[in-house]
């Protein structure tokens, strides 16, 4: 078995992640008595929403690119690009809570992460299948 402890490494991170931004919106139905299942009521409570839901479609595009550079190409790189994606995405996040406006920075720099990790797995792919 091939060990990727890099790649895991940021899985686990990631999984993390998308568990305290469900936990945030929890707290935000809570304090703004938002009952289930409805997902607006509060500006507060919608951005938290919205941070979630955008999390999760991330990451689901994400880890399988991630798994991919990492098994074909390196798992030093999928764990420096990953990393540099969690730390866009929690940037995107605080920053989204706060002002909505200002959360374009995370997210082009996660998704040039994102970008660069789907590249180099299609790469790593395609070096394979051509020998």
């Amino acid at each position: 078995m091939t060990s990727l402890p890099l790649a895991s490494l940021i899985t686990l991170l990631v999984v993390l992640l998308m568990f305290l931004t469900a936990l945030n919106v929890g707290r935000a139905r809570v304090r703004y008595g938002i009952k289930a299942p409805a997902v607006t009521g509060h500006e507060v409570f919608e951005r938290a929403f919205r941070i979630q839901m955008n999390t999760l479609e991330s990451a689901a595009l994400m880890l399988p690119v991630l798994w991919l550079y990492a098994g074909y190409i390196d798992d030093r790189g999928a764990g420096v690009m990953g990393l540099v994606w969690l730390v866009a995405r929690l940037w995107y996040a605080l920053a989204y809570q706060s002002d909505p406006a200002r959360r374009s920075g995370g997210f082009v720099l996660s998704f040039l992460a994102f970008a660069g990790l789907g590249l180099g797995a299609l790469w790593g792919v395609l070096r394979v299948m051509m020998h």
